[in-house]
């Protein structure tokens, strides 16, 4: 299984059942591939087990046929059962060295930080890529607690040699500014998946952050 180049991870897409503009799930992964997302996270917290695995085989070829890459947010056996490419962990998930053992040494596996301290050991345990988590605020995520912000960003690219993302209240109107800090990409949910033109969104984050 191949990783994600430092371009792939430009323009990533986190899913959501429930904040869209009446697009499913698999119509949002759909059009964001359109628009150039190349890696896509589906997060479902409540779906059952059989749903889910059925949910993550059909978005997997959706991915396949963009050459993007599937990511599966804290579940390690779905990512397994569905054969996606890797899993994203939050503070709170079982640890990088347990999921690694589940999906494999091939498997992406990505992690939410928020401090210098969490990036290095994330590094350390096998980490393929980090998600500075809380760069703006976003009601996406209530339990959230403090934003680490642009100097967050800065400090944590600073500290490792992962592919780092920003995720968190990232709009059209601030995604340079987090290219800017040292971010290799940004991670969005809601400005895409409540967007009226998804694809056309997408291409317009890809335009903002060509610097």
């Amino acid at each position: 299984m191949k990783k994600p180049s430092l371009h792939d991870f430009r323009l990533y897409l986190v899913t959501d059942p429930l904040l869209n503009r009446g697009y499913s799930v698999l119509e949002q992964i759909e059009l964001a591939l359109i628009g150039g997302v190349r890696i896509v996270q589906i997060r479902e917290k409540s779906m059952p087990v059989s749903d889910f695995i059925k949910l993550a085989s059909e978005a997997l070829h959706l991915t396949r046929a963009h050459n993007a890459f599937l990511i599966i947010n804290d579940a390690a056996e779905i990512a397994m059962s569905a054969g996606a490419d890797g899993l994203h962990l939050g503070q709170g998930d079982m640890p990088v060295r347990e999921a690694r053992n589940i999906v494999g040494d091939d498997a992406i596996i990505g992690i939410s930080v928020k401090t210098m301290d969490e990036a290095i050991c994330a590094e350390e345990d096998g980490a393929d890529y980090l998600a500075v988590n809380g760069v703006f605020p976003t009601a996406t995520k209530e339990d959230l607690g403090y934003c680490v912000g642009l100097e967050g960003v800065t400090r944590i690219r600073q500290s490792t040699r992962l592919p780092v993302i920003g995720i968190g209240g990232i709009t059209l109107h601030n995604c340079r500014s987090v290219i800017e800090a040292g971010a290799h990409g940004i991670a969005v949910v809601t400005a895409i998946t409540m967007s009226d033109n998804i694809p056309q969104t997408c291409r317009s984050f890809l335009d903002l952050m060509d610097i």
